[in-house]
């Protein structure tokens, strides 16, 4: 199936700007940990809208271009000393600590866009298709998905020596505490219950706000430096 151009076109411009940063930054910086499993997932999204299996491209397109653009605005915003969201804050804070170990890097730059960035993305996009979150759950549980099928293949990768399992290694005690599938459900719960606060203002800036605290207060545990 050939994809239509003018429907992929702002996917096409996000994976570009991703491989961008691939480029530029240092292999072992943080932020260059989770850009290379986060371009990799949307390289597979555009990879499912060839074959068709995203069913709505439009709508699968759109979550994914305003899911994208809250990451790279945030990477622009450390660029440009700006403060970031405070859930990218600890990625950002220890992006070259040499006690973090590069699985904890790609596990909490995946958890910053899954519990807050993903909300308020669900949020956008339904406001620019004029839908209601619920008319997005299929394309969101199928991007959920591949999430879920490359974490457990960052998990592989990223692991680092051979004994993988050892109960005592205080790496496996540390991600053991933090579920893909639990963010995931979370997030959607969020989206709704922002969603249903639209019409008002304040109460949703509130709600925004706690929950983007809350996400950056797992994302610093799980940048907790550990013993080489």
């Amino acid at each position: 199936m050939v994809r239509c151009r003018q429907v992929t076109a702002p996917l096409d411009g996000v994976v570009s700007r991703m491989r961008a940063l691939d480029t530029a930054l240092p292999e072992r910086d943080g932020v260059a940990v989770f850009n290379r499993v986060y371009l990799a997932v949307t390289e597979a999204v555009g990879r499912c809208i060839d074959t068709g299996r995203l069913g709505d491209a439009r709508a699968a397109v759109t979550l994914d271009v305003r899911f994208a653009e809250r990451y790279l605005a945030v990477v622009e915003t450390a660029a440009d000393d700006r403060r970031p969201p405070a859930c990218w804050r600890p990625l950002l804070q220890f992006r070259r600590h040499p006690g973090v170990r590069p699985l904890q890097f790609a596990l909490a730059g995946i958890n910053a866009h899954i519990g807050h960035d993903l909300v308020l993305a669900v949020v956008d996009a339904s406001r620019a298709l004029g839908c209601e979150p619920t008319d997005l759950e299929d394309e969101f549980d199928r991007v959920g998905d591949l999430l879920g099928s490359l974490e457990e293949r960052i998990r592989e990768d990223l692991m680092p020596g051979p004994d993988l399992l050892q109960i005592a290694d205080p790496l496996t005690h540390l991600l053991g505490s933090w579920s893909l599938e639990r963010a995931r459900d979370a997030s959607w719960s969020a989206a709704r219950a922002l969603w249903a606060l639209r019409r008002l203002p304040d109460l949703a800036g509130e709600f925004a706000d706690r929950l983007d605290a809350a996400v950056g207060l797992a994302g610093r545990m799980l940048l907790t430096p550990l013993p080489g």
